[in-house]
Formats: C-alpha cells, sequence, structure tokens
C-alpha cells in the first residue's frame, strides 16, 4: 500500500468537493484507490500504481481547472480515460468544437478526438461503434459550427425509415408524420445545438433539412453539411446513392452500428460492406469507437460490453449474425 499527499489551490478543492462530493467519488471508482480531500490537500491511498495515476489525473484536473474549466464527474472520467491512452488530456479534450448557452462540445476520449479531426480534413467519414460513442452528437455540433462559420450553406441531416418492430403503414398520420420516429433523434440533436426558434427559422428556410434516405435520390448536394445517421440500415445500393449525392463544396459524415442491423436477415448492410469498397480510397476515412468511448451513463458501456463478451462466448455456429436494439 501506498500513500501520496498533494496541495491544490482553494478553486481546484473547491471543484473536486462540488456536489456532496461527486467528483471526488468518480477519482475513487476510477482509481481503484481512496481520495480524500481535507482542506487544500488530496490524500490517495491505495496500491503504489493507482496511487500514481491519481496523482497525474489531480495535476491535470488541477491545471484544467486554472484554465477555467468546471470539474464533474464526467470531466474525471474523460480526463482518466485519456490519460489511460498515454494522450495529453489538455490536447483532446479542449478541442471545443460548438458552444452554444451552457452547451460546450468537445472530444471526451481519445477516439472522439480522431473523429473530430477526420471530419475536420476529409471529405467523408464513417463514425462506425456502439451508441452512446457520441458519433451524432458531435457530427451535429461540427456541422452546426461549419454552418455559423459559412463554410456551408446548409445541413441536410438524413435516416434510413427501416422498421425495428414496428411497421410505418400502421403508424398515423400523412407520411411525414409516419417518418418523424425515425427522424425525432435528428431534432433533438438540432435543438440542443441552437434555440429552438432558431431550429424553426432554419427548417422553414430551407437551411437545415431533416428527411428520410429516400429523399436523397436523384439529387445533388452542394455546399452542404450531410449526415447519414444509423447507416447500418441502408442496404449497398442505397449507401452507394447517398454517396454519390455529394457536390462541390460539401462534407458527408456517415454514422452507424454494425451490431444493430434492422434489415432482413438476407439483405446486407450497407455499412459493412462499404469499408471493404472504399477503405483505401483518398479523402475518406473511417473511424472506429468501442466500448471505451460510450459517454452516456456508465451502465451504457458495461451493457455494451456484456453483450460484446456475449456474443464472443457463443459457440460460432450459435452466434447471432446481428444484434438488434
Amino acid at each position: 500500500m501506498a500513500r501520496r499527499q498533494l496541495e491544490v489551490s482553494n478553486e481546484v478543492a473547491a471543484e473536486l468537493a462540488g456536489s456532496r462530493d461527486a467528483a471526488l467519488r468518480t477519482l475513487e471508482e476510477q482509481l481503484d484507490c481512496e481520495v480524500f480531500l481535507r482542506g487544500n490537500i488530496v490524500t490517495l491511498d491505495g496500491e503504489a500504481e493507482a496511487v500514481q495515476a491519481g496523482a497525474t489525473v489531480i495535476r491535470e484536473l488541477s491545471a484544467m481547472v486554472e484554465r477555467g474549466h468546471d470539474i464533474g464527474p464526467a470531466t474525471v472520467e474523460a480526463v482518466a480515460r485519456v490519460l489511460e491512452s498515454n494522450e495529453s488530456p489538455s490536447k483532446v479534450l479542449e478541442d471545443v468544437v460548438w458552444r452554444h448557452r451552457n452547451l460546450r462540445v468537445a472530444p471526451k476520449s481519445v477516439n472522439q478526438k480522431k473523429y473530430v479531426d477526420a471530419i475536420k480534413r476529409s471529405t467523408v467519414t464513417f463514425g462506425v461503434g456502439p451508441a452512446g460513442t457520441g458519433k451524432t452528437f458531435l457530427a451535429m455540433a461540427m456541422a452546426t459550427a461549419a454552418l455559423s462559420r459559412r463554410e456551408v450553406n446548409r445541413i441536410i441531416l438524413t435516416r434510413p425509415a427501416v422498421e425495428a418492430g414496428e411497421r410505418l403503414g400502421f403508424l398515423p398520420g400523412d407520411l411525414m408524420a409516419k417518418v418523424d420516429p425515425y427522424l425525432r433523434p435528428l431534432f433533438d440533436a438540432l435543438n440542443d445545438m441552437m434555440d429552438p426558434e432558431k431550429v424553426a427559422t432554419h427548417l422553414e428556410k430551407g437551411v437545415i433539412e431533416v428527411a428520410p434516405l429516400a429523399f436523397m435520390r436523384g439529387r445533388t448536394l452542394n455546399d452542404s453539411f450531410v449526415i447519414l445517421d444509423e447507416a447500418q440500415n441502408t442496404t449497398p445500393e442505397q449507401m452507394k446513392m447517398f454517396l454519390t449525392r455529394l457536390g462541390f463544396g460539401s462534407r458527408m459524415v456517415v454514422t452507424g452500428d454494425v451490431t444493430q442491423v434492422d434489415l432482413p436477415r438476407d439483405q446486407k448492410s450497407g455499412l459493412i460492406v462499404v469499408n471493404d469498397i472504399l477503405k483505401s480510397v483518398e479523402g475518406i476515412e473511417f473511424v472506429r469507437f468501442g466500448g471505451d468511448d460510450v459517454v452516456r451513463h456508465k451502465l451504457v458501456q458495461r451493457i455494451v460490453e456484456a453483450y460484446d463478451q456475449h456474443a464472443a462466448d457463443q459457440p460460432s455456429g450459435l452466434r447471432p449474425a446481428r444484434r438488434t436494439a
């Protein structure tokens, strides 16, 4: 067992104490050692390796507070996660891509940072990984930022309207009412990025367009930031159709999770096929996320890991071809 004591500033001590010592409790969970705060002294008790790691996290958190950051449980988790990857937390976590009121959107993992960098430099970026890894949210933030800087003239958001246990024909209303449940997550993300009144104005003027993938056929999308969400539910033909809509001055981001395919079992996913076809094409990048990149509730990360382990434990002949949710 080892013990180490670190003196921190009043500001850092206040941030670590926070609401009901939430940041301190998160530190203990992340570091596998006991953490105590008395006045301006942080005491770490545990195995020597855990104590050393804890001291590094405390120093990084202190530096972030000095640069004006608030420290909460999510920040503690993000710093610990980045340090485990031998990367600089400041380089990863301070690359703010969008701000709106109290919202500050920045990468929270090394792979998220790679994803943001890929979107900045590539014309087409694929973000592939499990739920909760920030694929769509970060892409939406990048699109909103590009629109605000007038790098593009419009944002186009689309996803395939594929049934997952329900049938479109049984839903009430006209066509747009029927597809609304499939597009609702995109509207929710939009309303996080800007004021609802501004979203409504942009939608009315066509500056922002949210539509099912089928509505993209036959179009050429110039000067646009285009996001295809839930791309695992496209067929190879639909994926080709979408990618060939790319026009001058445009960028595309394609997101999806190949373990949550809702297509009929005899139908291949366009997101799986496209990797083999385009992986060596210049101007296109693939970024893959794993369970460690899940930034939702910690239980979501454990659920993803448990499903992956269960699939790995199945005899090869009994493994499901895909998982739905």
